[in-house]
């Protein structure tokens, strides 16, 4: 058995998600277990995906190697048959929270098959292997529906669910599109919750919301225009970004969601309720016109840390209206 790690790999063992109390949506730590007449491919994988995470190594398949590793990683990437590391891996299998993803490729990069652990990284991992080629073959139920989990709606925000057992009855609501938008509180406070209320919570301090107006039917490309604008002249990318905000009227916006996913941010929609405790300093029509305060001013507020915009709002091409919260 032969493993091959990259140099920058430290010398802890144990593998980790980034976020202990969280759904795990994020894999860091990853395997490439393949056989050895799959080596070459494996390698390939491996320089294809390894930028985009803290560890790759590729393994050579024995019997035992799942369980040899099992909890050093957060994903497996198994270069077989799908029954191989089903039967392999089914008996080490406990908690759906705790156990490393899974997903199965072949040989020649034509299917990407998460088998476990799907909002848990294997999905991730999946779409960047599409970017070799690979078809992802997602089966978790929403996104099969062409839905945003609760799950990839926290990854989405840079933020994790605290109360993973919730999200069964969460995504359901997604399913029946009965979820509607994720709201804030701001604390401290204290909230009870029940067992169908899922709980996200903010992964760190850092970043900054991007307020958002737009005109009916924009198109996606003018919205990147404007968000990469608005954050240039502050010395920003989209790296920076925590997610978008908008508010609710805006729900359905096509160029507003494909911008986003263009940028990978996700979109938090404000009721009017919200932004009304939250307005810009800048003169603003759409109340008196529509009764809703600026939104792009008053999204950027209320989804800032701290309350505060770090630049005013300013209209791009009379299309797309930004202002930058922190």
């Amino acid at each position: 058995m032969s493993t091959e790690t990259d140099e920058t790999e430290s010398d802890e063992s144990g593998g980790h998600c980034s976020t202990p109390d969280s759904d795990g949506e994020v894999a860091e730590e990853i395997a490439i277990v393949s056989f050895e007449r799959k080596l070459d491919t494996a390698r390939e994988i491996k320089d294809g995906i390894g930028d985009e995470y803290d560890r790759v190594d590729v393994v050579e398949y024995h019997g035992d190697v799942f369980a040899e590793h099992w909890g050093e990683y957060d994903c497996f990437v198994g270069l077989m048959a799908s029954g191989i590391a089903m039967r392999k891996t089914a008996p080490l299998l406990d908690d759906k929270w705790d156990d490393p993803a899974i997903v199965v490729v072949d040989e020649e990069l034509t299917w990407a098959i998460p088998i476990t652990g799907g909002h848990h990284g294997a999905n991730q991992v999946a779409h960047d292997l599409s970017e070799m080629g690979a078809v992802p073959t997602m089966t978790t139920a929403s996104e099969a529906a062409g839905e945003q989990g609760v799950e990839s709606k926290a990854k989405a925000l840079d933020a994790h669910v605290v109360n993973g057992d919730s999200t069964v009855a969460t995504n359901l609501a997604v399913l029946n599109d009965e979820l509607g938008p994720v709201t804030r509180l701001d604390g401290p406070r204290a909230v009870l919750v029940d067992d169908d209320v899922t709980v996200i919570e903010r992964n760190g301090d850092d970043g900054v919301v991007l307020g958002t107006g737009t005109v009916s039917g924009v198109e996606s490309e003018r919205v990147l225009d404007a968000w990469d604008a608005a954050l240039g002249d502050l010395g920003l990318g989209f790296e920076d970004v925590d997610f978008v905000a908008t508010g609710t009227r805006k729900e359905g916006e096509e160029g507003i969601y494909e911008a986003a996913r263009e940028a990978d941010v996700g979109v938090v929609f404000f009721e009017k309720e919200t932004l009304e405790g939250f307005e810009g300093p800048s003169p603003s029509r759409s109340k008196e016109l529509i009764g809703w305060p600026g939104i792009a001013e008053a999204s950027a507020i209320a989804g800032g840390r701290e309350h505060e915009l770090a630049r005013e709002k300013e209209r791009f091409e009379d299309a797309v209206t930004v202002a930058v919260g922190r």
